[in-house]
């Protein structure tokens, strides 16, 4: 009886392995897909302008949705008042963002789309117009 159970080994491990590989490869994609989603790049144009917090900006962008800007690499505060494209990864989104479908976005709303961890800045025109 005992030497059956060699045996039984040799074929247990590899069906084991076999079978547990498909479930480790699943929760890794979704583990990436979380990732891809979290850091998230967004490319915004608008008017530069201060924002609601102390030493915050913000960019309403050509779409109508207003974003809320912030960098360590970036120096916005010098192109306040100015046209410019921002590229960066979206941090942060708003309850705006989880509207119930059918529901319709008002176009006075002021609320905050997201915020936007700003990476590059690139100047359109020294104006809003």
């Amino acid at each position: 009886m005992f030497h059956k159970i060699p045996k039984l080994s040799h074929w247990l491990i590899p069906i084991l392995f076999v079978s547990l590989c498909p479930l480790a490869l699943i929760a890794q994609e979704k583990q990436e897909k979380k990732a891809e989603k979290s850091a998230s790049t967004e490319t915004v144009t608008g008017c530069l302008q201060k924002g609601d917090a102390p030493g915050g900006f913000s960019i309403t962008g050509e779409d109508g949705k207003i974003w809320g800007l912030y960098s360590t690499s970036v120096k916005l505060d010098q192109h306040l008042g100015h046209k410019v494209t921002v590229t960066g990864s979206r941090t942060h989104e708003s309850k705006a963002e989880e509207k119930k479908e059918g529901q319709v976005e008002k176009a006075s709303s002021k609320q905050e789309y997201a915020d936007l961890d700003v990476t590059s800045l690139k100047m359109v025109s020294d104006s809003c117009k």
